[in-house]
């Protein structure tokens, strides 16, 4: 019964996630509160599933990297729910939501899933994880290079010259907000790529999945993605500080992608 109030929990965690991803839109401002009662409520079974776990094998449910991390999910949920009852500080959930999320999710998949009955299932689920990875790195390289002209057009206003005829570049809020929200959109779609990434490897290597070095650049690719896009939301991150940051996920992403190619894992050799 444990895997079973693990796998509810991170459903419940998922509210959260699909908060923090509305709000970098600012469509979730108001969805808040639902997100936290849904995470409280995973939080809750997630302490039954390790408890039941512990109950079960007899022993403190700290002996892998699945409850490992399990359990450090747990102990940051717990620990930002008192920090939001004493301080009320909403912020910090568009960062912790996501990360319990997938936390979460690794350690559930410790246990065996059942494998891929359809060739035709599988091929379409690859497609679409291949869809969504393009998607997002798509969104930021044109966040990229919206972050290369800002430099430009800051470097341009910095001389005091008239603007070269040739070189007529948009205001540096319009390429502001380009990158902003082309960072969202990639975001968005590199988390869905991440998830969908995980399921796929959990069910075709099953507890192995986690000694795949392209599996884990990805994870580290999003945990990367998901660090500056919290100090964007919280500490204003603009400008130029912003453009370097676009600049540093997509290097980090072209980083992950190298090592897919080199690699060339046989988890995706395996689907074809």
């Amino acid at each position: 019964m444990s895997i079973l109030w693990l796998r509810v929990a991170a459903g419940l965690y998922a509210v959260g996630l699909l908060y923090a991803l509305l709000f970098l839109f600012r469509r979730g401002t108001q969805f808040f509160i639902p997100a936290l009662i849904a995470f409280s409520i995973g939080t809750v079974l997630h302490l039954v599933a390790i408890v039941e776990l512990w109950s079960e094998a007899g022993r403190f449910p700290l002996t892998n990297f699945f409850e490992t991390s399990s359990v450090c999910a747990f102990l940051i949920a717990t620990f930002f729910l008192a920090a939001y009852a004493y301080y009320r500080i909403e912020v910090f959930s568009v960062c912790l939501f996501p990360l319990v999320f997938f936390m979460t999710l690794i350690g559930a998949t410790e246990f065996a899933q059942p494998n891929w009955t359809s060739g035709l299932v599988q091929s379409a689920y690859l497609d679409v994880h291949i869809v969504t990875v393009l998607i997002g790195y798509a969104a930021l390289v044109l966040a990229a290079l919206g972050s290369v002209f800002y430099f430009l057009q800051e470097r341009q206003l910095k001389k005091k010259g008239d603007p070269k005829p040739w070189l007529k570049l948009p205001p540096l809020g319009t390429l502001d907000g380009l990158i902003s929200v082309s960072m969202n959109v990639g975001f968005l779609f590199i988390t869905i790529a991440t998830l969908s990434a995980v399921v796929w490897a959990s069910a075709v290597k099953g507890m192995q999945w986690i000694f795949d070095p392209e599996i884990a650049f990805f994870l580290f690719t999003w945990a990367f993605y998901l660090a500056m896009i919290f100090l964007r939301v919280t500490a204003g991150w603009r400008g130029r500080r912003l453009a370097w940051m676009a600049v540093a996920v997509l290097g980090c992403s072209m980083i992950t992608w190298v090592t897919h190619v080199t690699l060339r894992s046989p988890l995706i050799r395996g689907a074809h």
